[in-house]
């Protein structure tokens, strides 16, 4: 059964024993609040985002948050009846609600959506599948996972592997991780479309077996293509080649090392972590992750994730759509051009199901979170595009951290 993950010192002993605990420790971490009249910040362009979101503009917009310089420059909570708006979409089988109507894959189920049992921590859905290459890159760090150009198959039996043939053999952990594995699979249908291949994936019993069974499209590094099932194959590849649940390893070695102490992580049918959507966090915690790669792995003097793999994250690997200016896609991050600026410049972020958006400037040493619940096609959203170039101009470039 889905359970909460609440981790005070106290279960921190338990799992880690007392001697990691102790070398786990550190001071409380809350983000201070800048002044409003912070120099380097365009207060007004801010306010004005924020005047947008409450007159509706960008549909359901749950949270609004902006840290400059490791301080809250803008935070705001909006709150919508999802009840009211989803609540009879909760009661009718449709692709969004595939299984269990009152379990968490009802997306309409206000108990498991947006955020876990109407709390504060929010579902990250997509997020989820940049954390999951986090907890590799600090497991790779630690010497606990193996090379990430080794081939998918090493983790499996093949014995009991459908379609293998010589591109599914040449796949390896780079290619899920860049979404170049070659699987055919299509999700550039909506979600509420039953044809996609994740919503009949999130409908079945054991998901990775569903993905890994399914015939080879295209050759592994040759393009991107967007598969939430390569993503939940990471989740079988990691308790295969560390001994330990994916969730129990973030636990210990990055959440605790900055200070998260709070979160939901869904399972799927067979009891596997959800790597590809399933992790819940409040926004606040949610930002530390990006600003722990804005400091380049490093938290409070503590190494957590090497340089370089936050590095190689951050780097393009492959193009998302051959077109001028299109996103790059590295290590699980989506990379967009810094409007007006050279180059190689990146946005770093995340994206996710309904509108979840964590964004890091690194030239500006900004960290930026959006939630939503936007989750109907043809409905409102943020026009990311724009959204981009308004964030930018509020802190120009220069106004990073000396």
């Amino acid at each position: 059964m889905p359970r909460v993950a609440v981790l005070a010192s106290l279960a921190l002993c338990c799992l880690t024993g007392a001697a990691s605990l102790h070398a786990q420790s550190r001071a409380p971490f809350e983000w201070p609040l800048a002044p409003r009249a912070t120099a380097g910040v365009n207060q007004r362009t801010l306010d004005s985002i924020h005047t947008e979101i409450t007159r509706g503009d960008y549909g359901y917009v749950d949270r609004f948050l902006v840290i400059h310089r490791g301080r809250i420059v803008a935070d705001h909570r909006y709150t919508h009846d999802f009840d009211r708006i989803y609540g009879d979409s909760a009661r009718v089988k449709n692709p969004l609600n595939a299984s269990d109507l009152t379990g968490p894959y009802n997306y309409f189920n206000p108990w498991w959506h947006p955020t876990y049992r109407r709390g504060d921590l929010h579902t990250l859905q997509s997020v989820t599948k940049t954390i999951t290459s986090m907890v590799i890159g600090v497991a790779t760090t630690r010497g606990d996972f193996p090379s990430i150009d080794t081939p998918v198959l090493a983790f499996f039996d093949t014995s009991k592997v459908r379609n293998i043939d010589q591109r599914k053999q040449r796949m390896t952990v780079r290619h899920l991780l860049t979404m170049t594995g070659g699987i055919d699979w299509n999700e550039n249908l909506p979600y509420i479309d039953p044809r996609n291949n994740a919503v009949v994936m999130e409908a079945s019993h054991d998901w990775v077996e569903y993905t890994i069974n399914l015939p080879m499209g295209r050759e592994p590094g040759a393009s991107f293509n967007y598969s939430s099932g390569e993503t939940q194959l990471l989740s079988h590849i990691f308790r295969r080649a560390t001994g330990m649940d994916i969730e129990e390893y973030a636990a210990r070695h990055l959440f605790a090392p900055i200070g998260i102490t709070r979160w939901f992580w869904k399972r799927t049918p067979v009891g596997l972590i959800d790597t590809e959507g399933g992790l819940y966090l409040e926004a606040k915690d949610l930002a530390r992750l990006w600003y722990l790669f804005l400091q380049d792995g490093m938290w409070q003097g503590q190494r957590v994730i090497a340089s370089d793999w936050v590095r190689r994250s951050v780097t393009p690997a492959v193009p998302v759509a051959n077109r001028p200016g299109a996103a790059q896609y590295g290590l699980k991050w989506w990379l967009y051009p810094l409007p007006g600026a050279p180059d190689g410049t990146f946005i770093w972020s995340g994206s996710g199901f309904g509108g979840q958006l964590p964004m890091a400037f690194p030239d500006r040493d900004l960290v930026v979170v959006f939630n939503g619940w936007n989750i109907l096609p043809g409905g409102k959203g943020l026009p990311l595009g724009r959204m981009h170039e308004r964030l930018a101009r509020a802190v120009p470039a220069g106004q990073s951290r000396p």
